[in-house]
């Protein structure tokens, strides 16, 4: 305790001052987002920060704080604030260019563990922080894998995390538009893709700070048509899909069903699912190439 009136701020009261300050705001996860704040701030895990709770925090630790749980209350996502995020383990910088990777997206990838075959081949569409392609070259070893944006915003995202799990020799970011960056002659085991699916005139279910923050160019589908870029992609699939391979791709409210309907109409595409996330909601797209 310092010699002066006032007690010191230690890290447990600044923890606890952040979660009801967030709570009052209406931010989901309060006393999580005070954690992981008050952890980048002063650069200690979430079992550090309990540990060291009786440690003083000084005033430029504190305008640290202070300037992050003014910004969450805003609605901010901690992801954004912290610039890192968690998927499958791994540990991935994120920026307002690139989605934040959601646990959706990880069932997405198991799905699509499961159907890449041992040395395959795979391509990822709208890579975005590289979330899905390093997630399959960390799980499969011996799996080389294409991963395409048009956003060199969120590719210089997915340089910096191919580059942090040592994986530039199996992961291969190239920019274009969908198929533009690949060779005609290119065939892959596995394309797997978590589009833009939302209807950008009817956005009911968006959380509020998906919509203000979250990258409209990986949200959204063209106006009034949810499909816009899964026809881009599957005009692709039948000349870069190698025979017995598969297609993965995440979806959700508004566009599974009609999504399911376009994998089912093409001639070249066989066992056409719709497979629900742990929540119920139809999630994962799937078919096989003939």
């Amino acid at each position: 305790m310092p010699s002066g009136d006032a007690p010191a701020h230690t890290v447990l009261s600044v923890l606890r001052g952040a979660e009801s300050w967030l709570h009052k705001r209406g931010v989901d996860a309060p006393k999580r987002s005070a954690e992981l704040l008050l952890g980048h701030v002063l650069k200690l895990t979430r079992l550090q920060l309990y540990l060291a709770h009786d440690r003083p925090m000084d005033e430029r630790e504190r305008a640290a704080m202070r300037a992050l749980l003014t910004r969450r209350g805003d609605g901010e996502p901690v992801a954004y604030l912290i610039g890192s995020w968690s998927f499958r383990g791994i540990e991935l910088a994120v920026s307002p260019a690139t989605l934040i990777p959601r646990p959706e997206t990880e069932e997405v990838v198991g799905h699509a563990l499961e159907r890449l075959p041992a040395g395959g081949h795979a391509l990822d569409l709208g890579a975005g922080s590289g979330a899905i392609a390093i997630a399959l070259a960390v799980a499969k070893p011996d799996a080389r894998v294409v991963a395409v944006d048009q956003s060199q915003n969120a590719l210089a995202v997915a340089a910096t995390n191919v580059a942090r799990h040592g994986l530039g020799d199996r992961v291969d970011l190239r920019h274009g538009s969908w198929w533009d960056p690949i060779a005609a002659d290119e065939r892959f085991d596995l394309v797997v893709s978590n589009p833009p699916y939302i209807d950008p005139v009817r956005r009911e279910g968006l959380a509020g700070d998906v919509a203000a923050f979250e990258p409209p160019l990986a949200l959204f589908s063209a106006a009034g048509d949810v499909l816009s870029c899964y026809r881009a992609i599957v005009a692709g699939l039948e000349r870069h899909l190698r025979p017995g391979g598969w297609f993965v791709a995440e979806t959700g409210v508004g566009a599974c069903e009609a999504g399911l309907a376009l994998l089912a109409m093409q001639p070249f595409l066989a066992a056409a699912q719709l497979l629900p996330d742990l929540a119920g909601i139809g999630r994962v797209l799937l078919a096989q190439r003939r």
